[in-house]
């Protein structure tokens, strides 16, 4: 039986391969599918998480590397830096389909609680391993600027 704790909930898992992307974990053995699937290699950041407040991409960390450590999805509603950053995304209508988003907030939730006043070009290097097929990387740094300016 392995623990993982999501949102700061334990969770108790049985039957399931410690080899498990930790993506499908989340998905499929507990229903929490705000984390998206996208190329399923860990280069486009659909399925990003924190891990112990670190993103990582879900979709290629085995189960048995977050065992045991927090992890905190875009499904958080206890998050400060995520509710901000998901406010900030509605006011300035960020998404247009919308499928990368909880990567990108997950993405600069991280960028946030490791430097809580990043420069523009700090912003873009931080997020630019999560592509966004729709172009909304404009909105996204004005997002994540207003947000680190508080």
């Amino acid at each position: 039986m392995n623990n993982i704790i999501i949102n700061n909930k334990t969770y108790k898992l049985s039957d399931i391969s410690e080899d498990t992307p930790t993506l499908w974990v989340l998905r499929d053995h507990l229903n929490l599918t705000g984390t998206k699937f996208g190329c399923g290699v860990g280069q486009c950041g659909a399925c990003t998480v924190l891990l112990d407040g670190v993103a990582i991409r879900s979709c290629s960390t085995p189960l048995s590397q977050v065992m045991d450590k927090k992890i905190t999805t875009i499904e958080n509603t206890q998050d400060i830096e995520i509710q901000k950053l998901q406010q900030v995304w509605r006011d300035f209508d960020v998404a247009q389909c919308g499928y990368c988003q909880p990567g990108q907030i997950m993405n600069a939730s991280a960028l946030l609680k490791s430097n809580k006043n990043p420069s523009k070009d700090e912003i873009k290097s931080a997020m630019q391993g999560n592509i966004c097929r729709c172009g909304t990387y404009n909105k996204i740094l004005k997002a994540v600027s207003t947000v680190a300016k508080g």
